[in-house]
């Protein structure tokens, strides 16, 4: 991906796009990479950088949703189950197959958990990771050393997707530049235009980076901006309802020595109703999440401390192994946009977690709603409006049997996987420039060149879209990734080509963002 080869489409001013998308999360990328398939001209635009928001913030889950099964919420799970086997297939690199333990303490939960799984595997027929079924206490124990022995009976185990959000963020956003979409960080819409009739025409947009403005037409606008998706539609419309209710959902990432296994933890029944999962993350412990209704929409929320205080209480209470506050290497925040019910319940168990689509009578479509797991469904059910909204027909969808940028059969080993078939180019990258070679970290595998590299050809532009979202140091050691901030700005600044007074703002901003990562001892 080359910014500024992007940013040159964008000065064709009489060029008309098929579609122009607002945001580059999960919903934006998957509406790109929907039409790209079926042969659409696409430009899409964030105001930050890809996946910045909710997207890279994720319990890094390509579930089928197990939880749905116990609200009946039937379809989306066969839904869920059928991407998820389809993301595995056409990006190895970036996804795999995980096992969980639910822990067993009385012969109810294990009728009812076998029973609901036994079901969960039916459901995800050909596409079954691999049959749920119990475990004695004793093999239990040998996979979780650490679970708490007092009262158990055993564990049921299952199947399920992993994956790295932000990765998969950035390779999709290569996959459609492959295929000929533009795509734009840092680029924020400052207008829709319309024409006589009140219908949308297309946008004008700001390059953040450059301070330029430019206008684009398009023949159909998707608004996919998550939780700030009220935002995009008052631009259209300023008395527009709101649509997205915010839901946050934080965790928490320690050793996983806390575990003490390769297997994943989930705990069925927490005292605000939710699951909460221990799950094993680039050789750390994620746990997480919460539900807690904010009312504003953030780019950078912040976990609240009673957040904080449940996640370590509840996984507390099944480890022998207690967390504590000191254990933790990083916390983060994350906003889902749920669709806002409309007799305005706010119990988040209550929202729908499958996405809508609104068309307005301008003609915008909104998506809203939605997960990582369903991003390219959500984009083919978009792309389905176009006949409606443009009075063209269009091409079927072929996003399905899409391999994603860096496919492999043969994934790299170690950190390297997320790259796919990249990984050879950096490394050769860093035999032409043996420096290069240096870890970021001394306790972490991710070399310098990949700083170059992210620079390059993933489109990074500030020090948190390296630490955050290309190398993912941010959220599993902040400190780590503190320490190592200078370094890594001065060498984005010999590659970007920028002077020192550029590295001491990217350190300051990058330092307060840190903030937000790091957990308070009280």
């Amino acid at each position: 991906m080359n910014r500024e080869k992007n940013l040159q489409q964008l000065q064709e001013k009489t060029k008309v796009w098929d579609i122009a998308v607002i945001g580059g999360g999960a919903s934006g990328l998957g509406v790109a990479l929907d039409a790209v398939s079926r042969g659409l001209s696409v430009v899409l635009v964030d105001k930050a950088d890809f996946a910045k928001g909710t997207s890279s913030r994720s319990t890094k889950l390509l579930h089928g949703g197990v939880r749905y099964l116990a609200q009946g919420q039937i379809s989306l799970v066969f839904e869920a189950l059928k991407e998820r086997g389809l993301l595995l297939k056409n990006a190895p690199h970036l996804s795999q197959n995980q096992s969980f333990l639910i822990p067993i303490y009385s012969w109810w939960d294990r009728i009812q958990y076998s029973i609901g799984l036994k079901l969960y595997d039916w459901m995800a027929g050909r596409l079954s990771l691999g049959p749920s079924k119990f475990i004695p206490k004793k093999q239990a124990l040998l996979r979780i050393p650490t679970l708490q022995p007092t009262g158990l009976k055993g564990a049921v185990t299952y199947q399920d997707g992993q994956f790295d959000d932000a990765r998969l963020a950035i390779h999709l956003a290569q996959t459609a530049d492959d295929l000929g979409a533009c795509l734009l960080n840092y680029t924020k819409v400052t207008g829709l235009t319309k024409d006589s009739q009140g219908k949308i025409s297309g946008l004008t947009v700001r390059d953040l980076n450059a301070k330029k403005s430019y206008s684009l037409l398009a023949k159909m606008v998707v608004n996919a901006t998550g939780v700030f998706a009220d935002k995009i539609l008052q631009l259209d419309n300023p008395s527009a309802p709101k649509t997205i209710q915010p839901s946050q959902g934080i965790h928490l990432v320690l050793d996983l020595s806390f575990l003490g296994g390769e297997d994943a933890l989930m705990i069925p029944k927490t005292k605000d109703g939710r699951v909460l999962f221990g799950v094993p993350w680039h050789n750390k412990l994620l746990l997480g999440t919460t539900d807690t209704i904010r009312e504003k929409a953030k780019l950078e929320p912040k976990a609240l401390e009673k957040e904080i205080d449940f996640v370590l209480e509840t996984a507390g209470a099944y480890l022998t192994k207690k967390p504590e506050r000191k254990d933790v290497k990083a916390v983060f925040a994350g906003l889902r946009p749920l669709a806002r019910p409309e007799e305005g319940s706010t119990k988040t168990k209550e929202i729908s977690r499958s996405h809508k689509i609104i068309c307005s009578p301008s003609g915008l479509v909104s998506l809203t709603g939605g997960k990582w797991t369903t991003f390219r469904k959500m984009g083919e059910d978009t792309l389905n409006y176009f006949t409606q909204i443009t009075g063209q027909s269009v091409s079927a969808s072929t996003s399905a049997t899409q391999k994603i940028h860096g496919f492999s059969k043969k994934t790299p080993s170690g950190h390297w996987a997320v790259y796919g078939t990249d990984a050879k180019k950096i490394k050769a990258l860093a035999n032409q420039q043996p420096e290069l070679k240096e870890c970021i970290h001394p306790h972490y595998p991710a070399i310098l060149a990949e700083v170059v590299w992210a620079c390059q050809h993933e489109m990074a532009l500030t020090l948190e879209d390296v630490l955050s979202r290309r190398i993912r140091l941010l959220i599993l050691d902040t400190a780590a990734a503190l320490s190592s901030a200078e370094k890594v700005a001065q060498l984005m600044a010999t590659t970007l080509q920028k002077d020192e007074a550029w590295v001491q703002t990217e350190l300051t901003n990058f330092k307060k963002i840190a903030e937000k990562y790091l957990i308070s001892m009280h």
